[in-house]
């Protein structure tokens, strides 16, 4: 009676590299395409899931690297689910704030900042409405003076600042502004300081102020960034793991 014999799978990081190696590709070629560093890569294939991070972080790599090698994406995170340790529930992750403290996630600084300064446009502009409804159109007169460019050595207009010039507003250059649509991992860093680190949820909205900044998310379609006013862009797809430069 011949001995029954048992087909072992193999493992999930040999996995990766058998079928990385079957398109003669290296870590660096990989990391080139789909924008994931080649130590991130190399601890899949060794499944050192604890030099990568978060649980969430890890899912979104094992997606993009399989569909990227044609291997099931859902079915690795799945087999890495098995041994992965069960996540902190979201209530109590702590949200690190731009100064530094480590606080529950609740209404923003800047949300604060931004009602009180609407409050002042409002009450700024009705000031103006009763001022040209007392003095006859003054206040209209005042504003076109002043929108007037200054008169340069020779009597010739000095020419427009550069911010105006280009149509965006001053206020607006230098700055980085990311809402989520979706619950995501997200790691923001502004000139070389990590500005916010954490699982935030849907709704989440943050504004940054630099000259560079790099993010991260773990959940790219459910992030998006407009940089100097411009109109905000997805960083990706739902469920990848995408890490972008910006110059600000």
């Amino acid at each position: 009676m011949r001995p029954l014999r048992f087909a072992v799978m193999p493992a999930l990081g040999d996995e990766f590299r058998s079928a990385r190696e079957a398109r003669g590709l290296t870590l660096s070629d990989v990391a080139e395409q789909i924008h994931i560093r080649s130590v991130y890569l190399n601890a899949i294939e060794n499944e050192d899931w604890k030099a990568i991070g978060a649980p969430v972080y890890v899912r979104g790599f094992l997606r993009t690297y399989a569909r990227f090698l044609g291997l099931p994406a859902e079915d690795a995170v799945a087999r890495f689910n098995e041994s992965a340790p069960p996540e902190r529930p979201a209530a109590t992750v702590s949200v690190v704030d731009f100064d530094g403290d480590d606080r529950r996630a609740g209404p923003s600084l800047w949300a604060i900042v931004g009602t009180l300064v609407a409050l002042l446009l409002v009450a700024f502009v009705v000031y103006e409405y009763w001022q040209y409804a007392k003095g006859g159109g003054a206040p209209v007169a005042r504003a076109t003076r002043a929108a007037q460019p200054a008169a340069g050595p020779g009597g010739s207009q000095a020419p427009a600042p550069a911010a105006a010039s280009s149509g965006t507003p001053a206020s607006l250059l230098h700055q980085l502004a990311i809402r989520l649509t979706e619950r995501s991992w997200l790691r923001v860093t502004v000139d070389g300081a990590t500005k916010i680190e954490g699982i935030f949820p849907a709704g989440t909205a943050r504004t940054f102020s630099g000259s560079v900044a790099d993010v991260r998310a773990g959940n790219a379609g459910g992030v998006t960034v407009a940089v100097n006013g411009r109109p905000p862009v997805s960083m990706g797809k739902v469920g990848d793991v995408v890490e972008q430069h910006y110059q600000l």
